[in-house]
């Protein structure tokens, strides 16, 4: 509920706050006092679209405050804690605007954006009237309506759709990497055949290359080993040696152990070289040079190595990009079967969505008939029993919200074509058609303040006393703030205020007052005579206020 209005330096109103009450609040006023300026600056701080020349004519900035009341589990609470906006009991917006037209805007003393104020607004305040495009008379918005007015359950077409569409997707990505696979399978069926045929292993090259190098370094070299091995053998070193310790050894019993030393040496060396000669005969043993292993080896590596460069990968992990390739194999020759898994879930999937837009779609249609029924009951008391009402169904594009379209349509007189509301019915009858609406769709406990402009425009006698009662109806579950020149909508007001425009030191200002009784008879009154109020004009208007 909209609580206060505070503004400041905008447009004729120098000072001004209002307090607003729950039920039926009402403001009246002569034509050019600034009613109209009121909702300009609601608007404004709404974050609404609107005039640019806000700013009070030798002010430097232009201010609104507004107060609402925000009871738990009101709609705004959540998107406030989306926007990371601590909800509250009451929320405060302001915005302020300079003479050069820069915008700055608080939500609970946060700053914010102007369609962040736009979305917030959405869940605060309705606004009906004429040139109204944010509710009744937007035909986007019918849908929803009609679907409030039902009760239906979109939430079980939302959960159907949001299902369908996530197997549609799933489906739709396993028939491209189908394409993709089918694409490539003989590449896929070649590489592998390839990579099953050669099995390479990690480590294999490092360890074929250095076979392949000690082969041909064996080829080159193993002659002069086997050269120095029978140096070192029988037949050279080993053999002269041997001779040696023979000679002194028969000679060291006349020598006086002169001898005993070099033998003990030779022995020594007897035995290194005993060692050095193994050691190059294990030498000799591996670099034995075998042309057909060596041709073996080279031929592995090559065909390693080429395979590396073929597929651009290293060596070492050419058989983690073979298992790769398998992978990708297995997955083709496993698709067939799971994309008909994937379509019969699709299947079920739209039958479910079906059967829950088809519910909707039945749940429309007789809501539909209702509602045309009650607009119509509506009507014949706003004297406009000769126009038909419509709400017009229509195949749509299959969605979130089912298949339907919705539009509301009318026909003002027998015979004439229907239309949509603003573009068939004048401003009286749109008017009348807008409140016949409201008044048909409202429900208890309506969170939204209700603002009607003007919607009286062009009725009057018994017509407006049914637009004041069914105002005043509407006001008996949610807040309603009415701008009207009807004495009879007025009446029925359960709160007054009148709009006045001033001269004082030749500047222009409008302000509003609220009204005790006495004062509210006075302006029904002179809603009633004009300029001249007479004691006649007094006693009706205290007939008014009596009902």
């Amino acid at each position: 509920m909209l609580r206060s209005l505070e503004i400041r330096d905008m447009l004729i109103i120098d000072r001004l706050e209002l307090f607003f009450q729950p039920g039926l609040n009402v403001l009246t006023g002569e034509t050019g006092a600034g009613k109209s300026i009121l909702l300009d600056c609601l608007g404004f701080v709404l974050g609404w679209r609107g005039r640019a020349d806000l700013v009070r004519q030798g002010a430097a900035q232009g201010e609104v405050t507004a107060v609402f009341d925000l009871p738990k589990g009101h709609a705004a609470r959540l998107l406030l804690e989306e926007v990371g906006i601590a909800a509250e009991d009451q929320l405060i917006l302001r915005r302020m605007t300079t003479a050069d037209g820069r915008k700055t805007a608080w939500i609970n003393d946060r700053r914010a954006s102007g369609e962040a104020l736009r979305d917030i607004s959405d869940l605060l305040i309705e606004l009906h009237g004429q040139h109204d495009d944010r509710g009744l008379l937007n035909p986007r918005g019918h849908r929803q309506i009609l679907d409030a007015f039902a009760g239906a359950d979109v939430g079980a077409t939302r959960a159907a759709w949001a299902a369908l569409s996530e197997v549609r997707k799933s489906l739709a990505t396993a028939e491209a990497e189908q394409r993709t696979l089918k694409a490539e399978e003989d590449y896929l069926r070649h590489a592998v055949k390839e990579f099953d045929k050669l099995d390479p292993q990690p480590g294999e090259e490092a360890d074929l290359d250095a076979c392949r190098r000690m082969s041909q370094a064996g080829a080159r070299i193993s002659e002069d080993i086997a050269r120095a091995l029978q140096a070192l053998g029988p037949n050279g070193a080993e053999g002269l040696m041997g001779d040696a310790v023979r000679w002194l050894d028969g000679a060291a019993g006349k020598a006086d152990g002169l001898l005993d030393a070099p033998l003990a040496a030779l022995g020594r060396a007897l035995t290194e070289l005993g060692e050095a000669s193994q050691g190059v005969e294990r030498c000799l043993e591996a670099l034995s040079f075998d042309p057909a292993e060596l041709e073996r080896i080279e031929d592995r590596l090559f065909s390693i190595r080429a395979l590396a460069r073929k597929h651009g990968v290293l060596a070492d992990d050419l058989g983690a990009f073979a298992e790769g390739l398998r992978v990708r194999l297995a997955a083709l020759d496993g698709a067939a079967g799971g994309l008909k898994a994937m379509h019969a879930a699709v299947q079920s999937a739209n039958a479910t969505y079906d059967a829950a837009a088809l519910a909707l779609s039945d749940a429309r249609a007789k809501a539909a008939r209702s509602l045309d029924t009650a607009i119509a009951a509506e009507l014949a008391p706003l004297k406009m029993e000769r126009a038909h009402f419509a709400t017009i169904l229509t195949p749509a594009e299959a969605g979130p919200e089912g298949r339907d379209t919705v539009e509301f349509t009318v026909a003002t007189n027998p015979g004439a074509p229907a239309g949509p509301l603003n573009r068939i019915a004048s401003g009286g009858e749109l008017s009348r058609f807008l409140l016949a609406l409201k008044v048909c769709l409202a429900r208890g406990g309506d969170a939204l303040t209700m603002i009607f402009d003007e919607i009286d425009r062009g009725v009057g006698g018994a017509t407006a006393d049914a637009v004041g009662r069914r105002l005043a109806r509407l006001a008996e579950s949610a807040q309603i703030l009415v701008v009207t020149h009807s004495p009879q909508v007025a009446a029925r007001g359960a709160h007054h205020w009148r709009v006045e425009k001033r001269v004082e030191g030749g500047m222009t200002t409008s302000t509003v007052l609220p009204l005790a009784h006495a004062q509210r008879v006075d302006e029904l009154a002179r809603m009633l005579a004009g300029e001249t109020v007479t004691d006649a004009a007094r006693e009706a208007a205290r007939a008014l206020l009596a009902g």
